[in-house]
Protein backbone atom coordinates (compact mmCIF):
# COMPACT_ATOMS: atom_id res chain seq x y z
CA UNK A 1 0.00 0.00 0.00
CA UNK A 2 0.87 3.64 -0.63
CA UNK A 3 0.49 6.24 1.58
CA UNK A 4 0.27 9.86 0.19
CA UNK A 5 -0.88 11.76 3.56
CA UNK A 6 1.45 11.25 7.12
CA UNK A 7 3.55 13.32 9.27
CA UNK A 8 6.85 11.58 10.11
CA UNK A 9 9.68 14.04 9.67
CA UNK A 10 10.60 14.81 14.11
CA UNK A 11 10.22 18.41 15.28
CA UNK A 12 8.99 20.56 12.27
CA UNK A 13 5.35 20.28 12.72
CA UNK A 14 2.46 18.64 14.83
CA UNK A 15 3.99 15.45 14.09
CA UNK A 16 6.60 13.45 16.50
CA UNK A 17 8.88 15.52 18.54
CA UNK A 18 11.59 13.57 18.17
CA UNK A 19 13.25 10.98 15.86
CA UNK A 20 13.21 7.60 17.93
CA UNK A 21 9.25 8.23 17.98
CA UNK A 22 9.08 9.20 14.41
CA UNK A 23 11.26 6.21 13.78
CA UNK A 24 8.60 4.03 15.27
CA UNK A 25 5.87 5.24 13.21
CA UNK A 26 7.81 4.20 10.47
CA UNK A 27 7.89 0.98 11.34
CA UNK A 28 4.33 1.05 12.60
CA UNK A 29 3.66 1.54 8.91
CA UNK A 30 5.84 -1.20 7.53
CA UNK A 31 3.96 -3.35 9.78
CA UNK A 32 1.16 -2.39 8.61
CA UNK A 33 1.75 -3.37 5.32
CA UNK A 34 2.77 0.26 3.54
CA UNK A 35 5.57 0.39 1.66
CA UNK A 36 5.62 3.76 0.40
CA UNK A 37 4.88 6.61 2.47
CA UNK A 38 4.75 10.20 1.28
CA UNK A 39 5.95 12.63 4.40
CA UNK A 40 3.67 15.50 4.14
CA UNK A 41 4.69 18.14 6.57
CA UNK A 42 2.34 21.46 7.44
CA UNK A 43 3.08 23.95 4.83
CA UNK A 44 1.18 26.98 6.40
CA UNK A 45 3.38 30.41 6.90
CA UNK A 46 1.08 31.64 9.70
CA UNK A 47 1.77 28.22 12.18
CA UNK A 48 5.27 26.24 10.24
CA UNK A 49 7.69 27.94 8.25
CA UNK A 50 8.29 24.95 6.21
CA UNK A 51 9.11 24.98 2.61
CA UNK A 52 11.22 22.68 -0.05
CA UNK A 53 14.08 23.50 1.10
CA UNK A 54 13.98 22.76 4.56
CA UNK A 55 11.55 19.82 4.01
CA UNK A 56 14.55 17.94 1.37
CA UNK A 57 16.92 18.17 4.12
CA UNK A 58 14.75 16.99 7.01
CA UNK A 59 13.34 14.11 4.49
CA UNK A 60 17.39 13.15 3.12
CA UNK A 61 18.16 13.08 7.53
CA UNK A 62 15.04 11.10 8.19
CA UNK A 63 15.88 8.60 5.62
CA UNK A 64 19.66 7.90 6.35
CA UNK A 65 18.13 7.30 9.82
CA UNK A 66 15.65 4.19 7.95
CA UNK A 67 18.30 2.76 6.26
CA UNK A 68 21.14 3.14 9.36
CA UNK A 69 18.04 0.93 11.60
CA UNK A 70 16.78 -1.18 8.80
CA UNK A 71 13.35 -0.18 8.25
CA UNK A 72 12.47 -0.88 4.81
CA UNK A 73 10.43 2.19 4.15
CA UNK A 74 10.34 4.17 0.80
CA UNK A 75 9.96 7.56 1.84
CA UNK A 76 9.18 9.81 -0.58
CA UNK A 77 9.39 14.18 -0.23
CA UNK A 78 5.53 15.58 0.02
CA UNK A 79 3.80 18.83 2.00
CA UNK A 80 0.19 19.63 2.95
CA UNK A 81 -0.04 23.00 2.05
CA UNK A 82 -2.66 25.18 3.90
CA UNK A 83 -4.68 27.48 1.60
CA UNK A 84 -3.40 30.83 2.13
CA UNK A 85 -2.79 33.84 -0.64
CA UNK A 86 1.05 32.73 0.35
CA UNK A 87 1.13 29.66 -1.57
CA UNK A 88 1.20 31.37 -5.03
CA UNK A 89 4.04 33.03 -3.96
CA UNK A 90 5.71 29.53 -2.48
CA UNK A 91 5.02 27.79 -5.77
CA UNK A 92 6.22 30.07 -7.67
CA UNK A 93 9.31 30.02 -5.96
CA UNK A 94 9.63 26.48 -6.51
CA UNK A 95 9.48 26.15 -2.70
CA UNK A 96 6.31 23.47 -2.65
CA UNK A 97 6.91 20.00 -3.22
CA UNK A 98 3.86 18.34 -4.61
CA UNK A 99 3.04 14.83 -4.31
CA UNK A 100 3.59 13.47 -8.15
CA UNK A 101 2.70 13.93 -11.65
CA UNK A 102 0.18 12.23 -13.48
CA UNK A 103 -0.97 13.35 -17.37
CA UNK A 104 1.18 16.84 -17.02
CA UNK A 105 -0.47 17.79 -13.65
CA UNK A 106 1.41 18.23 -10.90
CA UNK A 107 -0.40 16.92 -7.94
CA UNK A 108 -1.07 19.13 -4.44
CA UNK A 109 -2.26 18.20 -1.11
CA UNK A 110 -4.23 21.07 -0.21
CA UNK A 111 -5.86 21.59 3.51
CA UNK A 112 -8.98 23.55 3.85
CA UNK A 113 -9.19 25.03 7.18
CA UNK A 114 -11.34 22.13 9.78
CA UNK A 115 -13.85 24.93 10.71
CA UNK A 116 -15.04 25.76 7.03
CA UNK A 117 -14.34 26.52 3.39
CA UNK A 118 -12.69 29.97 3.24
CA UNK A 119 -14.66 32.34 1.21
CA UNK A 120 -13.12 32.78 -2.58
CA UNK A 121 -11.64 29.14 -2.23
CA UNK A 122 -13.18 28.04 -5.58
CA UNK A 123 -11.54 31.22 -7.10
CA UNK A 124 -7.88 30.21 -5.75
CA UNK A 125 -9.05 26.09 -6.65
CA UNK A 126 -9.25 27.79 -10.65
CA UNK A 127 -6.08 29.71 -9.89
CA UNK A 128 -4.43 26.73 -9.21
CA UNK A 129 -5.59 24.60 -12.24
CA UNK A 130 -4.62 26.95 -14.60
CA UNK A 131 -0.96 26.16 -13.41
CA UNK A 132 -1.43 23.20 -14.42
CA UNK A 133 -1.59 22.35 -10.61
CA UNK A 134 -4.57 19.46 -9.48
CA UNK A 135 -5.52 19.60 -5.80
CA UNK A 136 -6.15 16.82 -4.06
CA UNK A 137 -8.35 17.97 -1.15
CA UNK A 138 -6.94 16.62 2.01
CA UNK A 139 -9.78 14.73 4.53
CA UNK A 140 -12.74 16.62 3.22
CA UNK A 141 -15.18 13.98 5.39
CA UNK A 142 -13.71 16.19 8.71
CA UNK A 143 -14.02 19.79 7.39
CA UNK A 144 -16.96 21.13 9.53
CA UNK A 145 -18.58 22.73 6.59
CA UNK A 146 -18.53 19.61 4.46
CA UNK A 147 -20.12 17.35 7.45
CA UNK A 148 -22.62 19.41 7.71
CA UNK A 149 -23.41 19.83 4.06
CA UNK A 150 -21.53 17.59 1.58
CA UNK A 151 -22.86 19.06 -1.52
CA UNK A 152 -20.67 21.78 -0.55
CA UNK A 153 -17.30 19.56 -1.99
CA UNK A 154 -18.88 19.27 -5.43
CA UNK A 155 -17.40 22.63 -6.50
CA UNK A 156 -14.07 21.48 -6.44
CA UNK A 157 -14.73 18.01 -7.43
CA UNK A 158 -16.68 19.62 -10.34
CA UNK A 159 -13.36 21.82 -11.06
CA UNK A 160 -11.51 18.90 -11.21
CA UNK A 161 -10.35 18.39 -7.50
CA UNK A 162 -8.88 14.84 -6.42
CA UNK A 163 -10.46 14.27 -2.54
CA UNK A 164 -8.08 12.35 -0.08
CA UNK A 165 -10.45 10.36 2.43
CA UNK A 166 -8.11 9.45 5.89
CA UNK A 167 -7.95 5.51 6.09
CA UNK A 168 -9.45 6.19 10.15
CA UNK A 169 -12.30 8.54 9.03
CA UNK A 170 -13.48 5.11 7.14
CA UNK A 171 -12.32 2.71 10.00
CA UNK A 172 -14.60 5.26 12.10
CA UNK A 173 -12.13 6.60 14.29
CA UNK A 174 -13.46 10.44 13.47
CA UNK A 175 -16.88 9.41 14.36
CA UNK A 176 -19.79 8.30 12.63
CA UNK A 177 -20.57 12.05 10.65
CA UNK A 178 -16.99 11.88 9.78
CA UNK A 179 -17.36 7.96 8.31
CA UNK A 180 -20.96 8.57 6.96
CA UNK A 181 -19.63 12.02 4.75
CA UNK A 182 -16.71 9.19 3.54
CA UNK A 183 -18.77 6.84 2.47
CA UNK A 184 -20.97 8.99 0.46
CA UNK A 185 -17.99 10.83 -1.47
CA UNK A 186 -17.20 7.22 -2.33
CA UNK A 187 -20.63 6.24 -3.60
CA UNK A 188 -20.49 9.70 -5.17
CA UNK A 189 -17.54 8.46 -7.84
CA UNK A 190 -15.43 11.25 -6.81
CA UNK A 191 -11.98 10.42 -7.50
CA UNK A 192 -10.88 9.47 -3.78
CA UNK A 193 -8.28 7.95 -2.43
CA UNK A 194 -7.29 6.35 1.04
CA UNK A 195 -4.41 7.96 2.88
CA UNK A 196 -3.58 7.83 6.93
CA UNK A 197 -2.58 11.34 7.98
CA UNK A 198 -0.28 9.75 11.12
CA UNK A 199 0.96 11.81 13.18
CA UNK A 200 1.38 9.54 16.30
CA UNK A 201 1.14 5.71 17.30
CA UNK A 202 -2.39 6.83 19.79
CA UNK A 203 -4.80 9.00 18.19
CA UNK A 204 -3.00 9.15 14.40
CA UNK A 205 -1.82 5.96 14.12
CA UNK A 206 0.01 5.13 10.52
CA UNK A 207 -2.93 2.40 9.60
CA UNK A 208 -4.01 2.51 6.09
CA UNK A 209 -4.82 -1.14 6.64
CA UNK A 210 -7.93 -0.17 8.51
CA UNK A 211 -9.51 1.81 5.49
CA UNK A 212 -8.52 -0.50 3.09
CA UNK A 213 -10.57 -3.26 5.07
CA UNK A 214 -13.87 -1.32 5.44
CA UNK A 215 -13.75 -0.43 1.60
CA UNK A 216 -12.91 -4.26 0.59
CA UNK A 217 -15.71 -5.25 2.71
CA UNK A 218 -18.54 -2.45 1.84
CA UNK A 219 -17.69 -1.61 -1.40
CA UNK A 220 -15.37 -4.68 -3.01
CA UNK A 221 -11.45 -5.54 -3.43
CA UNK A 222 -11.65 -3.09 -6.39
CA UNK A 223 -12.00 0.03 -5.25
CA UNK A 224 -10.35 -0.73 -2.03
CA UNK A 225 -7.30 -1.73 -4.17
CA UNK A 226 -7.83 1.69 -6.38
CA UNK A 227 -7.98 3.78 -3.43
CA UNK A 228 -4.86 2.56 -1.26
CA UNK A 229 -2.64 0.90 -4.29
CA UNK A 230 -3.56 1.84 -8.07
CA UNK A 231 -4.51 5.32 -7.93
CA UNK A 232 -2.09 6.76 -5.26
CA UNK A 233 0.34 4.75 -7.01
CA UNK A 234 -0.56 6.71 -10.41
CA UNK A 235 0.72 10.00 -8.35
CA UNK A 236 3.72 8.70 -7.53
CA UNK A 237 4.43 6.96 -10.83
CA UNK A 238 4.84 3.40 -10.06
CA UNK A 239 3.77 0.23 -11.62
CA UNK A 240 0.78 -1.30 -9.88
CA UNK A 241 -0.89 -4.48 -10.31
Amino acid sequence: MFDLHCHFLPGIDDGPDTLSDALDLARAAVADGITHSVLTSHVDPERYGNQRSNLQTAHADFSKHLAIEGIPLDVRLGGEARLCPELIDLIADDQMPFLGEVDGWRILLLEFPHQMIPVGSGRFIYSLLKLKIRPLIAHPERNKAVMAHPDKIHEFTDAGCWLQLTSGSLAGRFGPVAQSVAFQLVEEGWHCIAATDAHNLTSRPPLLSEGRDVLRTRYGEAVAHSMVVERPGQILGLQTV
